[in-house]
């Protein structure tokens, strides 16, 4: 099984892309991977960037032999695509289309979009949304990205996230399959599933809809677990690899895959970037897929 191997640029870059974007580049070349999955929405990676300035992260990047696969954002958090007020969705909706144009600059294949949530767990302040109007919302917002992300020739990978919607693999494919595009599919993370589930279950009933997958540990505790079940050491914890890896075997994924190291664990004194942990996380990515061999 060969894949694009990525590592997340926030460990690399920072929460808020302190670190530029042309260093962060060159840290993940230092580290032997395949590529970085940028994160857009701050630092001089931000809203407004130019083609040009996005036509140059590409070179730069080819230069040093990787490839920009995905993106990611932590725009959604702040401004959800399924939010009743229908201004902020329609703000949502624009971001995502720029955010389709740069990733298709700089030579992504997928960016990461959250569909919704019913809540933020880690955010009180935030009121419960009907579990029906998030769908409802959701599914318009994306159908108008559609367009623009089969122009662009881009897919809106659509991640499984502690917001509780689409915490199951079948509501995650029926929402999927009413697009009937091949440019909605699922940014799968292994680790946000263990909450309440097994990776591999989720890998077979998606199958081909996976566009992109996130590989980081979790370890469950008090039938659930919280934020500090993310750890820094992707084999502390309850994800089984060999059987992750063998069910993507079976579905023949091809797609990148991308160690997304945000230790949760460490908090309150989790501190990006963090050159040390992104380089363990990138060395221990190479070792779970030699679980594969």
């Amino acid at each position: 099984m060969k894949n694009i191997l990525q590592i997340n640029g926030w460990t690399v870059g920072g929460f808020n892309n302190e670190k530029p974007v042309m260093q962060v580049l060159a840290d993940v070349a230092a580290m032997g991977l395949d590529g970085v999955e940028l994160a857009f929405g701050a630092g001089d990676f931000n809203r407004g960037i130019s083609e040009a300035q996005c036509q140059a992260i590409r070179r730069k990047a080819e230069s040093l032999k990787l490839r920009i696969a995905t993106l990611s954002t932590g725009y959604y958090w702040g401004n959800a695509l399924s939010t009743p007020d229908a201004a902020k969705r329609r703000e949502a909706v624009e971001f995502t289309k720029e955010y389709l144009r740069v990733a298709a600059w700089v030579g992504a294949e997928a960016v990461l979009v959250i569909p919704g949530a019913v809540a933020v767990p880690w955010d009180p302040s935030r009121p419960a949304v009907p579990y029906a109007t998030v769908w409802q919302n959701a599914t318009a917002s994306v159908r108008g990205c559609i367009k623009e992300a089969e122009k662009r020739k881009v897919t809106l990978a659509l991640e499984n996230v502690w917001g509780w919607f689409l915490t199951d693999p079948m509501a995650m494919k029926c929402f999927v399959d009413q697009f009937k595009s091949r440019r909605v599919g699922v940014y799968f993370d292994v680790a946000n599933c263990l909450i309440n589930g097994f990776p591999e279950h989720w890998i077979e009933i998606l199958g081909k809809r996976i566009a992109a997958l996130h590989f980081k540990n979790f370890t469950r505790q008090d039938c659930g677990g919280n934020m500090h079940g993310f750890g820094d050491d992707l084999f502390k914890g309850d994800v089984n690899w060999k059987a992750v890896l063998s069910a993507l075997a079976k579905i023949k994924y091809k797609g990148p895959i991308t160690v997304e190291m945000l230790p949760f664990s460490r908090l309150p004194n989790l501190v990006m970037p963090d050159l040390p942990l992104a380089r363990a996380a990138a060395e221990q990515l190479k070792q779970v897929m030699a679980l594969a061999r």
